[in-house]
């Protein structure tokens, strides 16, 4: 049976991936002592997203790079780095003499071979994506060996979506799905910006020329 460690949860409507850096403002006293707790340890601690009201099941464990600031009444800011995806095997709505959850978690394995065609198909509609959408910048930022967790919080999923791709182990299958998304996406994307051409095109003066017949 796989390994498990107990690691102290702080569930949130979000999606982190592993790699992700996520800046967080920490204002609660639960989890003020979540960090307080973790940074006298050393220990990481576990992101879990809560979802259709309630905690799911996967999330990833993120490591504190430093706590950028804290404030008099307490709150912080901190940054933080996932590392990498679990599951949760036991979840206590409160750590053993603690205000924050915890959970027994186990580690997933996660395959990182790629498929170079896919990952070029990808590139090219990243490219169009970004272009339609005027944001030339972040296609310009996308490093040359990007992975699917890279990009996917600028593809455009809702928090569902990104949940079932944190739940995928395989990156050929992520790179399946983001393209099977963007092959979708892109389309209605395409009919949306000539619909606003129309919509201003609208009351112009009109330089047309009438058909022969």
């Amino acid at each position: 049976m796989p390994a498990t460690k107990y690691l102290p949860l702080f569930p949130l409507s979000i999606v982190v991936f592993p790699e992700e850096k996520l800046n967080l403002h920490i204002f609660e006293p639960r989890y003020k002592q979540l960090v307080l707790d973790c940074v006298e340890t050393g220990k990481n601690f576990g992101i879990p997203t809560h979802i259709q009201n309630g905690v799911g099941l996967f999330g990833t464990e993120v490591e504190i790079l430093n706590i950028e600031k804290k404030y008099d009444n307490g709150e912080m800011d901190i940054r933080t780095k996932g590392l990498k995806i679990f599951k949760i095997q036991q979840f206590d709505k409160m750590a053993p003499g603690r205000l924050y959850a915890g959970g027994e978690v186990e580690m997933v394995e996660n395959d990182y071979e790629e498929d170079i065609i896919t990952k070029i198909k990808i590139k090219e509609l990243l490219e169009q994506l970004y272009e339609t959408l005027g944001l030339g910048n972040l296609y310009l930022e996308l490093p040359e060996d990007f992975k699917s967790y890279d990009i996917a919080h600028q593809l455009g999923l809702n928090t569902e979506q990104e949940y079932a791709l944190l739940q995928l182990l395989s990156e050929k299958e992520r790179q399946e799905v983001i393209l099977l998304h963007l092959q979708q996406l892109l389309p209605m994307l395409l009919e949306t910006e000539k619909l606003k051409e129309r919509v201003k095109l609208n009351g112009h003066f009109k330089n047309l020329t009438p058909p022969n017949f």
